[in-house]
């Protein structure tokens, strides 16, 4: 993925255009506040979908749920034991260092990203990008 590169190459932009909605699904997957904590918690080991709703306070239906989407993003992987499944993460260490740099932006930005008009706290709707409001004090028309 290109994204991160300070020399894109712009003549590549098929192949970029891809990456770009490659890392924009894989942002997406894990948008949720409770997949997060679905993610956090999985870095303390493997877990049951029982252990993750004790732990997180969350009801059966949407750990499953919730597993389900990160499975299917290739964020976790799951194991029989028994009558269970365990839930560990997959491709961890480049896991725990997304999370990380996203800790570290967070602090840095003073976790602006919340008061985003668009995608922060209290922003419900899911608009098309035609009707994205700029921040209130921002240079953008």
């Amino acid at each position: 993925m290109a994204i991160a590169s300070d020399r894109v190459d712009v003549t590549s932009a098929a192949t970029t255009a891809g990456d770009l909605i490659s890392a924009a699904a894989l942002f997406h997957g894990m948008s949720d506040p409770s997949r997060l904590a679905i993610l956090q918690h999985l870095t303390l080991g493997e877990h049951r979908v029982r252990d993750l709703t004790d732990h997180l306070g969350l009801a059966q239906s949407t750990v499953s749920a919730h597993l389900a989407c990160l499975r299917d993003c290739g964020l976790v992987t799951s194991r029989p034991q028994g009558r269970a499944s365990m839930f560990s993460l997959n491709n961890e260490p480049e896991l725990m260092s997304l999370l990380s740099a996203a800790e570290v932006l967070l602090a840095t930005s003073g976790n602006r990203v919340a008061l985003c008009p668009n995608f922060g706290v209290g922003a419900t709707e899911s608009l098309p990008p035609e009707q994205l409001r700029a921040h209130p004090d921002s240079d953008a028309p």
